[in-house]
């Protein structure tokens, strides 16, 4: 996957980038049954326990937000998070030889809470600033079933804001928001199935509610 110079340019400048199509309808629904696998309790985890053999799909994986670092828990994570075509992006975003520093795996199912502002960098702090996610989406993710929202520009700073617990548990999670600066340019980066977005680790986002009666499932 080779990015023009306006797709790098783009990502320089707003901190964020979509690649369309970067996984295909296949390699999708591959990590949809894995992450199916992982929520009925088929893996060897202590945090993942089996569900009766009875119980539907919609259900079992309807227990869980997110899941933490499933690539330590899956092979087939973690081959899926080394992707080639996401590899190759990165390698062009940032520089050749990237590493794996953290993966999560979001379910959000529908009425689940979304995520507060935050920068990635805060939590996986790197020497150069080169911290950067791929957010591959396994559904189409609108603003109607929690999409992510991004301040265009916001890493630009070079600075982390401090965070506080917030007052809108109805509409976020229990982390901690970012605060101190002003947000109404935030804009929602809506993407397809097999769309993966690609963001700057001090790029201010969030993701709200899902108001939808569909799941927003996302590999990071």
């Amino acid at each position: 996957m080779n990015l023009t110079p306006e797709a790098v340019s783009s990502h320089e400048e707003k901190g964020f980038l979509v690649v369309k199509d970067l996984l295909s309808p296949d390699e999708v629904e591959e990590i949809r049954e894995d992450a199916t696998r992982l929520c009925r309790g088929k893996y060897d985890s202590e945090n993942l326990k089996p569900v009766p053999d009875e119980m539907p799909d919609e259900e079992a994986i309807s227990q869980y937000l997110c899941i933490h670092q499933p690539h330590h828990i899956s092979d087939f994570m973690k081959n899926a998070v080394a992707h080639h075509g996401v590899a190759s992006v990165l390698s062009q975003l940032i520089a050749p030889n990237v590493k794996c520093m953290q993966s999560m795996l979001f379910i959000k199912p529908p009425r689940f809470p979304g995520q507060a502002w935050h920068q990635d960098e805060v939590y996986i702090p790197t020497r150069d600033r080169s911290l950067t996610g791929a957010w591959m989406a396994l559904d189409d993710a609108t603003v109607e079933n929690g999409c992510l929202w991004a301040l265009p520009g916001s890493h630009r700073t070079g600075y982390l804001y401090s965070q506080r617990k917030h007052d809108n548990p109805l509409e976020f999670d229990g982390a901690l928001e970012s605060y101190g600066f002003e947000d109404k340019d935030e804009v929602p980066v809506e993407c397809a199935t097999g769309d993966v977005v690609f963001f700057n680790g001090y790029l201010l986002h969030r993701s709200r509610k899902n108001r939808s009666t569909r799941f927003r499932r996302v590999l990071v």
